[in-house]
């Protein structure tokens, strides 16, 4: 167990490394000492690295950020925090041109302007992109100015616990891969663990998508919003059975790519016929989904998504990862078709911040997916990537303007953290469930009770189930498998606000659907506003005159 003076000091920690949370440790580091963990390998992890698709801006000016706030709050459904928003749209181009001056080579056009391809749910083609590994591209960039800066990169490193002296958090107990426990303290602390997508069998996101930065805040008290709103990216790859959910970019979509059923109708004019394919991706995915429903899907489960009646020299250029993916699978996308369906991809809710980032408690912020109320209910393609630098880096400017707090208060909490913690941990070695078995069956409660289609009787059953999960104590036959069983721990709890919110939303809004409510109101003019989760306690935001 630890040793509770392995205690060390830093302006700001933060917990994550992903593009939000890399950007976010440039930015403290202006301010002071730094120092930013990973359960994984700094910038290799997460779900930034993967993105494919690109980043949205309006860089041209043909466009305007007004154009894109409009297209972001009808995309999420109106759901989302509008100031969020347009700080969003607003400081997306100078990110994205930040990104180009660090290094980051996206394509462009004949006359040397940054290239767009156009995205579901947007009237301008505004997303930026590297082929189709554009998350790739912009991670590298940050790594290579992390590396030059003097924060202090942990790799392997879980956080348990956050610290708080007071209401304010002042750091967080750590775990490292061998089970062993210290503390560091900071006068501000960043989340930027990225979403929860492991909480279903089938997800694009990878094994570090277990909602952990959910869970830390809201034991610690922060409030949480719009919890229920889990958005499945429409195409994930369907076979070999080892690669099922695999992300199929929308970047697809965007060059040009149909989707047909069995019948080879390109069913899409069914559900949009103004949009079609690039209709937002909670209407495609439902639409997938309800295909598939009625019969007039593969035996596997899926659609198609066809470009083969594009150029190869643009499925080469434009979808190289796409073309080489598959054709490891014997498929040849130039003269094939591929099959796709549904996938676990994006959390819109989370910790609910200010425009500076700060959660409800004072030393505490958070970017990227970690954080609720930019995308509302549901994301637009290409706007994750710029919350990701838009919001990491006022994530970390504000966490660098707070004040010193390295008091005696702040120690005595951290040794009663620590104390804490090696309790939680010890509990394990005589646990009997299966951290692996509990997760596995936690994933096929989520997708068959709490996945695209939701119903009051199936969430009720999820909440039954999960409670019963949560009830067993977690077994580590060795130090090796705690950070395992802390990781249930942490799914177990996430998944518990998703279906307390997809309770608490009596209606189909975003990429929450409840084929149990009709309701007489549009997704503009609802009553109902965000959820909200602290303290053990949940409720929805009402505009009673609404009801009126």
């Amino acid at each position: 167990m630890p040793d509770n003076t392995n205690i060390s000091h830093y302006h700001v920690l933060v917990i994550g490394s992903g593009g939000a949370g890399i950007r976010a440790a440039l930015e403290a580091v202006k301010y002071g000492t730094v120092c930013i963990i990973s359960k994984t390998i700094t910038g290799k992890g997460g779900c930034t690295v993967m993105a494919e698709g690109g980043i949205n801006g309006a860089v041209n000016p043909a466009d305007s950020c007004c154009s894109h706030f409009e297209d972001t709050t009808k995309g999420g459904a109106y759901l989302n925090d509008e100031e969020l928003v347009r700080i969003l749209t607003d400081e997306a181009p100078d990110r994205i041109q930040e990104l180009v001056q660090w290094g980051a080579c996206f394509e462009v056009t004949k006359d040397c302007t940054l290239a767009q391809r156009p995205f579901g749910g947007q009237k301008f083609p505004r997303t930026c992109y590297a082929g189709d590994h554009t998350g790739h591209e912009i991670v590298m960039t940050l790594l290579e100015q992390l590396r030059a800066s003097n924060a202090e990169i942990r790799d392997e490193t879980y956080a348990v616990e956050l610290i708080k002296a007071g209401d304010t958090v002042c750091g967080a107990v750590l775990l490292d891969a061998a089970g062993n426990l210290s503390a560091v303290t900071a006068d501000a602390v960043v989340l930027a663990t990225g979403g929860a997508g492991q909480l279903y069998p089938v997800t694009t996101n990878s094994t570090a998508g277990t909602g952990d930065g959910y869970a830390l805040a809201y034991r610690a008290g922060a409030e949480l919003i719009d919890m229920e709103e889990v958005q499945f990216h429409p195409t994930g790859a369907v076979k070999p059975a080892d690669s099922r959910g695999r992300l199929i970019t929308e970047a697809v979509r965007g060059e040009g790519g149909v989707l047909k059923n069995t019948a080879g109708e390109r069913f899409m004019k069914t559900y949009d016929a103004a949009r079609m394919e690039l209709s937002t991706r909670d209407v495609v995915a439902r639409a997938i989904a309800t295909e598939v429903a009625s019969g007039r899907g593969t035996k596997d489960g899926g659609v198609y998504l066809d470009v083969s009646h594009l150029p190869a020299e643009t499925i080469e250029s434009r979808l190289p990862l796409m073309l080489s993916q598959f054709l490891k699978s014997g498929i040849d996308i130039r003269h094939e078709a591929m099959e796709v369906a549904p996938t676990a991809h994006h959390f819109m809710g989370g910790v609910r911040i200010t425009p500076d980032a700060e959660s409800s408690l004072p030393g505490l912020f958070a970017a990227g997916e970690t954080a609720g109320g930019v995308h509302g209910g549901n994301r637009l393609g290409g706007n994750a990537l710029a919350e990701t630098q838009v919001f990491g880096k006022r994530a970390g400017a504000a966490a660098g303007k707070m004040p010193a707090n390295n008091t005696a208060e702040v120690k005595t909490a951290a040794e009663s953290a620590l104390k804490k913690a090696a309790g939680r941990i010890s509990a394990f070695f005589s646990g009997t469930a299966r951290p692996a078995a509990v997760k596995a069956e936690l994933q096929q409660i989520m997708w068959n009770n709490a996945g695209i289609y939701r119903n009051e009787l199936d969430l009720r059953r999820a909440e039954r189930e999960i409670k019963r999960l949560s009830g067993l104590r977690l077994h580590a036959s060795s130090k090796e498998e705690i950070p395992v069983a802390v990781t249930v721990e942490n799914m177990l709890l996430t998944a518990s606000l998703v279906v307390s919110g997809a309770l608490l939303r009596r209606e189909s809004r975003g990429s929450h659907t409840r084929t149990d409510i009709q309701v007489p109101w549009t997704n503009e003019t609802s009553p109902f506003g965000h959820t909200w989760f602290a303290r053990e306690k949940a409720g929805i935001e009402i505009r009673e005159d609404r009801f009126q």
